[in-house]
């Protein structure tokens, strides 16, 4: 990674040090306006090596980004007859329990691509692929988010159309596999996406055809493609996974990992010790639609008791050996009748 070379003086009479220090303990919610102060300003808050930086130092922290269905402006809106559900972002920040929903992405005012893939990557939500809300195509679309600058930029198009495929980030990298084609057959091929570069690498296959299929980066050294199925079993969800070594280079197959035939897209979250954990399992209240995400030392995960039911919101504290500790929050009335459609979670320049 290239060393940004921080200007002197970022603080006219402060040492380099002192005027680094000032400006990285700074809120994410203030950089944009504090970008606009000099260019040397908006080139430091802008580059990748300060978020590195301020992650060090432990003045990043994590939030919840949730795709939601929403109606008529509104989650949970009015249904219309013969209208789609249109999905938007909600962001969740655990420290100061804070809900926001993000702007639109502005060539899809109306809600994001249906079935669309996300990834925090270097303090950015990225969204990629997916559907036309209007005419159910596939798309290749790839959008990032900047918390700094609060806007949507466009990055390079996905190699090909696909469907319900893994992903996961890791290092400002975003790594797919897996899904389907246009013709609903399921893919073994896989890509990577350079944030930075705005790049398409091909990475080598999986030993196996693995549609809607789940990934999961982990210590960020692998990443893991989870169950799936092949063309000609559909449905019929393997409890295998395949684990790309982000050093190596190299795939290999592990077995058991998930319960056959049970698909994973809906319960499948890592716990606070990188482990992959089935949260269905854990707790009657969120037996329905239940998801779950590491947010520093505990876990927020959400679903419903029963069919049709609202939502719950926990922070869930897990520890090795005994039973896990489950906080309710308290959530404003739009997210709670509203089954969350994806989540996840990053370091934000907060």
């Amino acid at each position: 990674m290239e060393i940004f070379e921080f200007s002197t003086e970022l603080l006219p009479g402060l040492p380099e040090e002192l005027g680094l220090e000032c400006l990285s303990r700074l809120p994410h919610t203030s950089h944009r306006l504090v970008s606009r102060v000099c260019h040397r300003w908006r080139d430091l808050l802008q580059s990748p090596d300060f978020y590195y930086h301020r992650k060090k130092l432990g003045y990043t922290q994590k939030v919840a980004c949730l795709v939601l269905n929403f109606n008529g402006g509104t989650v949970n809106g009015p249904k219309k007859p013969g209208v789609s559900p249109s999905y938007g972002i909600a962001v969740f920040d655990s420290v100061n329990q804070r809900w926001d929903r993000l702007a639109p992405v502005y060539r899809y005012p109306n809600g994001l691509p249906l079935f669309c893939q996300l990834a925090s990557c270097e303090g950015k939500l990225v969204v990629m692929g997916g559907w036309d809300p209007v005419s159910y195509d596939p798309v290749t679309d790839v959008f990032i988010y900047d918390f700094m600058t609060q806007q949507w930029r466009q990055g390079k198009d996905m190699p090909s159309k696909r469907s319900f495929f893994a992903i996961g980030a890791c290092l400002g990298r975003v790594f797919i596999a897996g899904g389907h084609d246009e013709n609903k057959n399921a893919l073994r091929s896989a890509w990577v996406y350079d944030l930075r570069k705005d790049e398409w690498s091909q990475l080598g296959e999986m030993s196996e055809e693995r549609d809607e299929c789940e990934g999961v980066v982990i210590e960020e050294d692998e990443f893991w493609v989870v169950s799936g199925y092949r063309t000609e079993s559909q449905g019929q969800f393997d409890g295998s996974a395949n684990v790309y070594g982000l050093k190596s280079g190299q795939w290999r197959r592990v077995e058991g990992v998930w319960e056959p035939g049970r698909c994973p897209r809906s319960c499948v979250g890592m716990g606070k010790d990188g482990k992959l954990v089935n949260w269905a399992e854990l707790n009657p209240a969120v037996r329905v639609g239940a998801c779950g995400i590491s947010l520093g030392g505990r876990v927020l995960v959400t679903g419903s008791g029963y069919q049709g039911g609202p939502h719950g919101y926990y922070m869930v504290e897990m520890k090795e050996g005994q039973n896990s500790k489950w906080e309710k929050l308290t959530v404003p009335d739009e997210f709670l009748w509203v089954c969350p459609i994806r989540l996840l979670c990053g370091n934000l320049m907060q």
